[in-house]
């Protein structure tokens, strides 16, 4: 059966990057777990921010973080990648970070304060 793992959080993009952010997304479709995505409907103010809320099973982990990685690789028209932070907590109260900056995905224990939300 598996197990679950919490997963939410945010990447930033300029707006000019919308049109690559949805292709990076609609190349890495999954039927279930592609729902989680939430990008605004319209662009307002000077950051698109684009989250991702979901419970996914353990072995989707590694393609959602691919998914991701792609993600951080875009450049916008001034050389700059996106930044981003994602909490990941799992059923044996475990809580890991992912932080995109610099066209990577680190991935290390959450920060202290944020481990309150392992379930």
């Amino acid at each position: 059966m598996g197990m679950y793992v919490g997963v939410r959080g945010w990447i930033e993009f300029t707006h000019e990057q919308r049109e690559a952010v949805e292709q990076v997304m609609a190349a890495h479709r999954h039927d279930l777990y592609s729902a989680g995505w939430a990008v605004p409907a319209r662009p307002f103010n000077w950051t698109l921010y684009v989250s991702y809320g979901g419970d996914i099973r353990e072995q989707s982990v590694d393609r959602l973080r691919a998914q991701v990685a792609e993600l951080a690789r875009l450049v916008d028209s001034e050389g700059d990648r996106p930044v981003g932070f994602f909490l990941l907590t799992d059923e044996r109260q475990q809580a890991t970070a992912w932080t995109v900056q610099d066209g990577d995905v680190r991935e290390g224990a959450a920060p202290v304060e944020f481990r309150g939300f392992a379930r």
